[in-house]
């Protein structure tokens, strides 16, 4: 079958978006409609558990909907039920759907379409495929990432949840942290130890863990901006079949790093639908408008580095996107992490300047006090996928060519490494 043109894409598209979706008005493409619906511009949901449960089923269902058509994965290959269809048909879609009235983004749907099945898709079997690949997409089922740990954040390579081997199945024991959307995911990508007698980096192995599994505890944390969208989770003599380990043992260290290659380019290009994590240049300046301090030269000073900074980082992006050329994310993602974390601690600054003391004090008076989810949780962004400082290293070393950094325990077994 021949493949449609991106305007012949767009046209049956927009249709089909009209006949299930009500359009935004039509100043919603570059200014919000002040003051009416429900202002968001929180970088982590602040939620009760009972609400974002609400909230993952009505995106889920979109997702679902949009599945019929294959554009819930328009870039995905048929067999796994998306269209084969180019990063520029998908790009138009994009551009369609935010033209309609979607639900919001979650971070959940994000790891699950945009990071574990890419993965699945590197290293899974032909038999993992068949399991994960099209249900991911069509979000039948949610997944969590099983990285961090309490002794090992940034160094992952430090990771100390073990993984032994019993025949055909795998036991582990250990804790993770930090572990977005475990609470809601049938399902969690897990990196552990299954070797302590190599370098750190060599004796990991990755696994898909059902995460209703006996032995599997799940704790939210409240985190300061008022939700609990982290988790640490507990394993307990959780037994893992072998069929379900994702690449070679001892390869683990690769998964992971796909992983977050994928994450770095998923989360600095906005991906995952709805609308953009943490507010948009649109209501940063519609609310200094609203304030009448949008001519102020302080301020206005602060809204157009922002802005600026917004258009360097999608220009960025989408040359990194071009770089891929649908392959695996290159470090290249490194910078667009980089921008997209200091896009956001620069709208903290500014929406700082625009509010002042409305920041902090709640008067009722709409898309005032809300900035305050914004402010509260983009600090997290900085260090959630890598942080700042592991970027720069990515970026000096892979892209750059830069000497690496001094390694002290590069070579030494891990079970002799003080921790």
């Amino acid at each position: 079958m021949t493949e449609p043109t991106v305007e012949e894409f767009s046209a049956t598209a927009e249709a089909w978006l009209c006949d299930h979706r009500d359009r935004r008005p039509a100043s919603g493409a570059t200014e919000p409609v002040w003051g009416e619906g429900e202002f968001s511009v929180s970088v982590f949901h602040a939620l009760e558990r009972d609400q974002e449960a609400a909230l993952l089923d009505e995106i889920s269902a979109w997702v679902k909907t949009k599945a019929e058509q294959g554009y819930h994965a328009i870039t995905w290959p048929t067999e796994y039920g998306g269209l084969g269809l180019s990063r520029s048909h998908g790009r138009a879609f994009a551009r369609l759907e935010a033209q309609f009235v979607t639900p919001p983004g979650h971070e959940t749907l994000g790891v699950t379409t945009g990071l574990i099945a890419p993965t699945i898709d590197v290293f899974g079997t032909d038999e993992q495929k068949e399991r994960f690949m099209a249900p991911l997409l069509r979000t039948d089922y949610f997944a969590c990432q099983l990285f961090s740990e309490p002794g090992a954040g940034s160094d992952l390579g430090a990771l100390a949840c073990r993984a032994e081997r019993d025949g055909d199945e795998w036991v582990v024991n250990g804790q993770k942290v930090w572990s977005s959307g475990a609470q809601f995911s049938e399902w969690g990508e897990l990196i552990a130890r299954t070797d302590p007698d190599v370098a750190k980096h060599k004796g990991q192995t990755a696994f898909m863990v059902p995460m209703d599994a006996e032995g599997v505890e799940i704790r939210p944390i409240r985190q300061m901006s008022g939700g609990s969208s982290f988790n640490e989770v507990f394993f307990t003599d959780v037994r893992i079949p072998d069929s379900l380990r994702l690449g070679p043992v001892g390869e683990g260290w690769k998964v992971a790093l796909t992983t977050l290659s994928f994450e770095r380019d998923h989360s600095s290009s906005g991906s995952g639908g709805g609308s953009r994590v943490g507010g948009s240049w649109q209501q940063l300046l519609a609310t200094a408008r609203t304030l009448g301090v949008a001519r102020e030269p302080v301020i206005r000073h602060a809204l157009i580095d922002v802005y600026l900074h917004s258009q360097v980082e999608r220009y960025t992006m989408r040359r990194a996107a071009d770089l891929a050329r649908g392959g695996r994310p290159g470090p290249e993602g490194s910078l667009g992490k980089l921008l997209w974390t200091e896009g956001m601690t620069r709208m903290s600054d500014a929406i700082s300047l625009v509010l002042g003391a409305r920041l902090t004090a709640d008067s009722g008076e709409w898309g005032t006090y809300g900035w305050g989810e914004h402010v509260l949780g983009a600090p997290g962004y900085r260090i959630a996928g890598g942080s700042d400082e592991v970027q720069r290293n990515i970026i000096g070393e892979r892209v750059l060519g830069l000497p690496g950094e001094p390694r002290v325990d590069k070579d030494v077994p891990f079970k002799d490494i003080p921790r």
